[in-house]
């Protein structure tokens, strides 16, 4: 088993742990091995895991790590992931599900993988479909981003509550947000992202026992520095976790630049 790197600075702001890595590639070296001791030791306690996956270009390196170093009985993890968009199919190029079936059900058969059916007829029947699903067990760690616009899943600033009594909600997506994926190469075109999609809200993903949020690369650096920086609200949605000590923020130089 490769050493497990060490971040180059560590500190608290608020309740939030805060670690940055040389790269993004040590980053995701450490990342993979936290998540990876995380699920071992929950299927060691109680027999089974449920996490929550998240899915964007950051998260790329850091889950092929983890499918890399095996060593988890995937068999007994339970998976879900954060949003999707309204109206594409499940096979979609840019869809979640496509992401998390090519990077990581393919590759490790988890006992099950619950995915959101973006393009279900009902949209508010799925999302209280996938409430049921997520309220039926405990789950043990949420594994997330943060989004250009400070976003965490698809709460962008108009549509973010801290106090949400949903746990999965459709949302309007913010031009920002479209424009995010558009940079990415996801979409060709703002017009090309669909308006809607369907999110587990701030209070759902904060209700894992674990949340490790992995936001690395420079572009990520003006969120991070208003979410840590700056005052706790939605305008940046990723403060949201100054005030969640389970949680834990991995950043490398980059993102961490303004700090």
């Amino acid at each position: 088993m490769p050493e497990i790197p060490s971040p180059v600075r560590s500190f608290n702001v608020d309740e939030l742990p805060v670690d940055i890595f040389a790269s993004n590639e040590v980053m995701s070296e450490f990342v993979a091995h936290h998540v990876r001791s995380i699920l071992i030791d929950a299927v060691a306690r109680q027999g089974s895991a449920a996490a929550i996956l998240a899915t964007g270009n950051s998260q790329i390196r850091f889950l092929k790590r983890l499918v890399e170093l095996g060593g988890i009985d995937w068999s007994q993890v339970t998976l879900f992931h954060m949003d999707e968009y309204l109206g594409i199919p499940a096979d979609h190029p840019a869809g979640f599900r496509r992401y998390m079936r090519d990077r990581v059900e393919s590759l490790v058969r988890p006992r099950v993988f619950h995915y959101i059916g973006g393009d279900a007829d009902l949209p508010q029947i799925e999302c209280d479909r996938y409430t049921a699903l997520l309220r039926a067990q405990t789950i043990d760690l949420c594994c997330m981003g943060v989004g250009e616009n400070g976003h965490l899943a698809f709460n962008d600033p108009p549509v973010a509550r801290f106090d949400d009594p949903a746990w999965v909600k459709l949302v309007k997506l913010d031009d920002a947000c479209k424009m995010q994926q558009v940079k990415e190469g996801h979409f060709p075109s703002l017009e090309a992202v669909p308006a809607y999609a369907i999110t587990l809200t701030l209070p759902a993903l904060v209700t894992a026992r674990q949340v490790v949020c992995v936001a690395p690369e420079k572009r990520k650096a003006v969120p991070i520095r208003d979410a840590l920086k700056g005052p706790i609200s939605t305008s940046c949605p990723a403060s949201y976790l100054r005030r969640q000590p389970h949680a834990r923020l991995l950043l490398d130089t980059d993102s961490a630049s303004l700090l």
